[in-house]
């Protein structure tokens, strides 16, 4: 029976001294042993109800609420060991948002740095959560306080939970922007560490470097490479930080997205940094340009692979590391704007609405459909969703795509309108929404519009009522109020009408069009 939270407790067996996490934010280094003592008290603390367990049951959700932490990381495998479910939140949302998705979830605890206090409250202000903790150094204590006073026997759920039980949940906007939560098992997360083993290459001398953030679905690779024994090094990115980190831990493999490469790349004294011990380093958000690729493959001693994949199924195709050599070399450049073939434990199909495989020609479009035990359960309180989205043992995913003889996958649109800003995921109708809160506004529509550093960024098309008036500070200005800084619009443009199809529906296709026309993004 697989239970990710027992990773800890078979290195802790094998090497018990050598480092498991690496925090690089404050300095603390802790050791397999120490890593799985405090894992298994936590996990009692938790689900005990002796000496002031709070005694959650079996399948309660956790919330948490941090930057990247060793305590976040102790709470995603102490969850998995009790037979709890966590659920990371999004610290770059406003409280009203989390306030949605902590009453959407229903946690029984809610365990917050010290940093994001403030938020913590304005959230539990609006939803009532039974059990809260809080770290850090102008904390109340009560997270190691728990700690401190719980057994360090083994959990008793733990060798009863396992495979097919929930094991954390991801909030994700989806296709309509409304925030839905993917759940995830045991066995799924597995499968997807699986995927990546294969894709990645994991050596047992590996040392991982976390870029993103615990919020989103690349903590299972950082937990991959601890299931194969690795330390993980743990940072809240800067360029920077990140050479320094490779340097000093010597770290042989990341994830990273075009904006990070970049800035690490124009970092003054790049060539500076020993970051010799760099083995491969894989990029997702969409494709990388072709200029980047080379310039990344010119800076960094290592391979690069691009991975694919929703929070729904974690990582589901790769562009190879040979696939990247040979497109710089001339042959298949093309194959850099494909997003690779399908993972070792992934089925791929590219299909039209009934479900019929288009042509591999490289110009029928369909929808990218997935068949893999790396794949989520389902929606959390949605059934309708998950059946529309689950059917017959396929994951339909929403993204538009065509594949080419040798079944490499090019996406043609994100699902719906969704839009992709430095690696982060950005839904058009969250920020149309935020637009119109403006009294002036009478209708918007939002697009991402290139940039060569984000990738994208957020263009508002705006319509004003009639004699009223607005400027690009106004717009923005309203929608910063109702969204995370990087959801804003980066530009807003006033115009008379927007083009609309016979059914009054909005073509966004047309407002792309004098944007996206040549640069290998259909619109």
């Amino acid at each position: 029976m697989v239970n990710i939270g027992r990773i800890p407790a078979k290195w802790a067996a094998l090497t018990p001294r050598a480092d498991a996490v690496v925090d690089a934010t404050n300095g603390r280094r802790t050791d397999w042993r120490t890593l799985d003592e405090r894992v298994r008290r936590l996990a009692n603390g938790l689900a005990g109800t002796g000496d002031g367990g709070l005694g959650l049951a079996k399948g309660d959700r956790v919330a948490i609420l941090s930057r990247n932490s060793t305590e976040y990381q102790e709470l995603y495998y102490a969850a998995g060991r009790a037979g709890l479910v966590a659920q990371p939140l999004n610290w770059r949302l406003g409280a009203p948002e989390l306030a949605r998705i902590v009453a959407d979830a229903r946690p029984s605890a809610l365990i917050a740095s010290d940093e994001w206090a403030g938020t913590a409250d304005a959230v539990l202000s609006e939803v009532d959560v039974t059990h809260r903790l809080a770290y850090g150094d102008a904390s109340d204590g009560s997270y190691e306080d728990l700690i401190a006073r719980s057994s360090d026997d083994e959990p008793e759920r733990s060798a009863t939970v396992g495979d097919d039980d929930p094991f954390f949940i991801l909030y994700t906007g989806g296709t309509t922007g409304e925030s839905k939560g993917a759940l995830h098992s045991h066995a799924s997360t597995s499968s997807g560490m699986l995927n990546q083993t294969v894709a990645e290459r994991i050596v047992p001398t590996d040392v991982y470097m976390l870029t993103g953030q615990m919020y989103h679905i690349p903590v299972v690779l950082s937990m991959n490479y601890m299931r194969h024994g690795c330390p993980l090094v743990l940072m809240n990115f800067s360029a920077r930080t990140a050479l320094e980190l490779i340097e000093a831990e010597r770290v042989s493999a990341f994830l990273g997205i075009t904006t990070m490469l970049n800035w690490m790349m124009a970092e003054p004294g790049f060539s500076g940094f020993d970051i010799s011990s760099l083995r491969n380093i894989q990029y997702g958000g969409g494709p990388m340009p072709s200029s980047v690729v080379k310039a990344a493959l010119e800076h960094f001693p290592c391979t690069l692979i691009q991975g694919y994949g929703q929070t729904e199924g974690t990582t589901m195709c790769f562009l190879s590391q040979e696939d990247h050599a040979d497109a710089v070399r001339g042959i298949h450049p093309e194959r850099l704007m494909s997003c690779g073939r399908e993972g070792f434990v992934t089925s791929v199909r590219i299909v039209d609405p009934d479900g019929n495989e288009v042509p591999r020609d490289g110009r029928t479009a369909g929808e990218i459909v997935v068949r893999s035990e790396a794949n989520m359960l389902g929606y959390l309180n949605r059934p309708e969703l998950t059946a529309a989205t689950l059917r017959d043992g396929w994951m339909w995913t929403g993204d538009v795509a065509t594949w080419d003889a040798d079944s490499y996958v090019f996406i043609v649109d994100r699902a719906k309108d969704m839009i992709i800003s430095g690696g982060e995921n950005i839904y058009s109708i969250q920020v149309e929404e935020a637009v119109n809160q403006h009294p002036a506004v009478l209708e918007c529509a939002v697009i991402g519009v290139p940039d060569d550093e984000w990738g994208e960024t957020v263009k508002a098309f705006v319509v004003l009522k009639p004699e009223t008036t607005a400027t690009t500070e106004d717009i923005v200005g309203t929608a910063t109020l109702h969204l995370a800084s990087y959801q804003k619009p980066r530009s807003v443009e006033f115009v008379d009408a927007l083009p609309k199809a016979p059914t009054g529906k909005i073509l966004k296709r047309a407002l792309r069009e004098q944007y996206w026309a040549g640069r290998g993004r259909s619109v």
